[in-house]
């Protein structure tokens, strides 16, 4: 049984569908991409994974069973705006939490302070959430909502208000849980951090699933419009070739863009005559690129 299964779920607020029979699975271990510009239906379809509000039609299963009271114990979730109390001490809500989701108060605290420590922050166990910076408070949250353990976890910008060097720590921690078991549905507006992460994916617009399946499968279905070339020397007439829609200098070389993958040869040929080539690559489409394209106008994720 699949940890995680919407299969045709319908969510309508009046006259408004908010979410039209989507349907997809996530599997032990996998990181899901959950994509979309604001208002596609993201939020409410997590929402109703956590059966914080019910589908109008369709079904969520988890390992293939309807949701019940005692899923608490094994979901997660860290919510796009934050949602700890300000003037509670981190110790005491986070310890709080993780005794809601059935975890004894000793291994609740002692998980908390292993995560605190872990995120180089061990001096925030008896500050006030209101004490702490933007990126801290985002740590805490991140705490909160992996401390007893979930194997459903679901993740909403779990990266925001994170400088470089967090993002990462917070990033290799996501893979860890991943790789202990962990299922993860996860929605951010950052693409490059579902190209890393994310192997399946649903990009949706206006409730509806506009493109949906593997990370590589999506890109074998767009075609490759941009080329790096790096040269020891100039080239001359690049952009007088058919198909090459626009060339820029760079400081070892060029990119172009091409309107037809079969210029490739043609340009490297080109290249070759007049310098050394040292590299030559036909990049494919990013996940940036197909969300746009996918969307259209819609581009804020």
């Amino acid at each position: 049984m699949k940890p995680l299964q919407l299969k045709e779920v319908v969510k309508q607020y009046g006259d408004k569908t908010a979410v039209n029979s989507l349907s997809l699975e996530v599997d032990e271990g996998e990181i899901y991409g959950l994509l979309g510009a604001n208002g596609a239906g993201k939020t409410t379809t997590m929402r109703m994974v956590l059966g914080l509000i019910y589908p109008d039609g369709g079904s969520i299963r988890y390992n293939g069973k309807p949701f019940h009271e005692g899923l608490s114990r094994i979901l997660g979730y860290l919510p796009e705006e934050r949602g700890m109390y300000p003037k509670i001490k981190v110790s005491e809500q986070v310890v709080y939490l993780a005794q809601l989701r059935g975890m004894s108060r000793k291994e609740a605290d002692s998980n908390l302070k292993y995560w605190l420590e872990r995120f180089n922050v061990p001096e925030n166990y008896n500050k006030k959430i209101e004490e702490l910076s933007k990126g801290n408070q985002q740590k805490v949250g991140f705490i909160a909502s992996i401390v007893h353990k979930p194997k459903l976890l679901i993740l909403d910008e779990a990266f925001s208000g994170l400088d470089p060097v967090n993002v990462e720590l917070l990033k290799e921690t996501v893979k860890e849980l991943r790789d202990q078991g962990t299922s993860i549905l996860f929605s951010t507006h950052r693409m490059e951090h579902v190209e890393e992460l994310c192997r399946n994916l649903t990009i949706l617009q206006k409730g509806n699933a506009v493109l949906q399946g593997s990370l590589r499968e999506l890109k074998s279905h767009y075609p490759r419009e941009h080329i790096i070339l790096r040269t020891g020397g100039p080239v001359e007439g690049l952009q007088n070739i058919t198909g090459v829609s626009d060339v820029k200098r760079t400081d070892d070389g060029y990119r172009l863009r091409i309107t037809d993958e079969s210029v490739a040869q043609t340009i490297l040929h080109v290249a070759m005559t007049q310098t050394s080539v040292q590299q030559f690559e036909l990049k494919e489409p990013t996940l940036n690129e197909i969300f746009i394209k996918a969307v259209g106008g819609e581009s804020n994720a």
